[in-house]
């Protein structure tokens, strides 16, 4: 479990796996934006553009948070190799 080769394979699986979560949520939201949004002011009690303000910051942070914990350890590992 400690050689580079399966720590950058598990890696690599991870960055697939986050970004087709990012993809999910972008899909759905697009898809039941309205919706979401409205449920979401009546649960948090905010208005609706603040709910969809919310759902893109959350999703960029998530992103960056990918983007720092995957992908650059990832890409250290391929040079590394």
């Amino acid at each position: 479990m400690n050689s580079l080769d399966t720590i950058s394979t598990f890696l690599g699986w991870c960055m697939v796996l986050n970004f087709a979560v990012i993809l999910l949520a972008v899909l759905i939201w697009s898809l039941f934006h309205e919706g979401m949004a409205n449920l979401h002011a009546k649960i948090i009690g905010i208005t609706r553009e603040e709910a969809k303000v919310t759902f893109f910051r959350i999703v960029q942070q998530y992103r960056l948070a990918v983007a720092f914990l995957n992908v650059v350890p990832y890409i250290a590992l391929q040079i590394m190799m």
